[in-house]
């Protein structure tokens, strides 16, 4: 076996489908797990861009199939838009949704988009497209997969109940509109024919593929500081984005994971609300925002970025078992005269290494800075680790040493090609050159 599990270290968007992109040609399926199209993952290719929120990255490369999930939740109208936009490309016999993925229906969008009103200043800052109330319905026992489009009269009949349910909500808590059972049904049933000849039993599939011997990728969204259960809860994602999601989200069982691949920027971004220790909120912060370009690929909104946190991707390295780091955008950081990184935190006086489990003991943190020299050199252009500049190697390296990882890739810019692979005797070297 050689299957590799992709995961984001921070808060999401450390560039996770460029990656995946780049090293699907190793690979003879991509998976996708958890997540819905809140997702963001930017492809550049041959000069044309691709933002990829539901479709694994993979499915640019003509030969490779991709797995949706059953832990993804599915917004209908999200999916075929990403088809439209792929119509290029040959999907059949390639593309596999889960037929056990969860439906994002209208109600959901209504009643999330309710909600963060209602908490005004307090809100989570979501993308409020539903992802969050859909899996409620999932785990409330409420949910409707995306295969029970097939059976038109239980998909109707779950549509009226739910509709009634939520209907009680939205007017008597929110003070909304209400909506219509029977418009959804009908708008759901003229999507189906173009959605259903996808859905399968993907468990069953990537079963065979795995005793077939293929390899298999699996591409994780958001990052773990977003994770239901071990990311800055409140302010997370509503699924497992670490990677143990990457079994639960798919069918595919532990064993069968031989190395998990950490991606990070070379600082920090974060979009919506939650504590941020290294946030940069002067010009030097909007400096890295516009050379960075870091606008949500979903959304737009302009992400928060600071320094490097050693103790945010040393922690993530710990809970996913992380192999290999991948550093993306260090060219971002090429202007810089200096460059800081967050080695430790100040918590009440006392000096730790480790990351509060508490959004309260994460708001009293102070960080603990080292300063490095910026290397004020173009990196763009470099394919050979050892000709980045002596500054820029010094700088990866401690974050090697700070993360207690090794880095195998490095990115420095947004195509393929603009990528350093470094040959480490890790398991991540190990599966990917198999």
């Amino acid at each position: 076996m050689a299957n590799l599990v992709i995961v984001g270290t921070q808060w999401g968007d450390e560039g996770k489908g460029k990656i995946v992109d780049l090293i699907t040609e190793r690979f003879d399926v991509v998976v996708r797990s958890q997540g819905g199209h809140n997702a963001g993952h930017t492809v550049n290719l041959e000069g044309k861009q691709y933002i990829l929120h539901l479709i694994p990255s993979g499915i640019l490369h003509a030969a490779k199939s991709c797995v949706v999930g059953n832990g993804v939740v599915i917004d209908p109208c999200a999916l075929l838009e990403e088809l439209d936009m792929l119509g290029e490309f040959d999907l059949k016999g390639r593309l596999f949704v889960s037929n056990r993925a969860h439906l994002i229906m209208p109600y959901h969008t209504a009643v999330e988009s309710a909600e963060e009103a209602r908490l005004a200043d307090r809100r989570i800052g979501t993308t409020s497209r539903g992802i969050g109330p859909c899996y409620e319905d999932k785990m409330g026992r409420r949910g409707i997969r995306i295969g029970e489009l097939a059976y038109p009269d239980l998909f109707r009949s779950k549509v009226e109940a739910n509709v009634e349910f939520k209907n009680k909500i939205l007017s008597e808590v929110y003070g909304a509109a209400t909506l219509d059972a029977g418009e959804i049904y009908d708008s759901y049933m003229e999507m189906s024919d173009s959605i259903l000849g996808f859905v399968t039993d993907t468990a069953e599939y990537l079963s065979q593929q795995v005793k077939l011997g293929k390899k298999l990728l699996f591409e994780g969204a958001q990052g773990a500081l977003l994770d239901i259960d071990h990311g800055t809860y409140p302010f997370v994602t509503s699924s497992n984005s670490t990677a143990g999601g990457a079994c639960t989200g798919t069918g595919v069982g532990p064993s069968k994971i031989d190395a998990v691949a950490g991606i990070s920027k070379a600082y920090t971004t974060r979009v919506g609300a939650g504590p941020f220790p290294t946030e940069l909120e002067q010009s030097l912060g909007e400096k890295i925002r516009e050379r960075g370009a870091e606008y949500g690929a979903s959304t737009g909104r302009a992400r928060r970025c600071g320094w490097f946190d050693a103790v945010v991707v040393r922690y993530s390295s710990m809970i996913n078992d992380v192999d290999d780091l991948v550093i993306t955008k260090l060219d971002v950081l090429d202007e810089l005269e200096e460059i800081k990184v967050c080695v430790e935190y100040r918590v009440d006086g006392e000096v730790t290494k480790h990351f509060p489990t508490t959004i309260e003991g994460l708001e009293k943190v102070e960080p603990v800075y080292e300063s490095h020299p910026g290397w004020l050199a173009d990196t763009s252009e470099v394919r050979v680790y050892d000709e980045l500049p002596e500054n820029a190697r010094n700088y990866l390296q401690r974050l090697a040493e700070l993360t207690e990882t090794q880095i195998s890739i490095v990115s420095v810019g947004p195509e393929r090609e603009a990528t350093i692979l470094r040959q480490n005797n890790t398991r991540f070297n190990q599966v990917f050159n198999s």
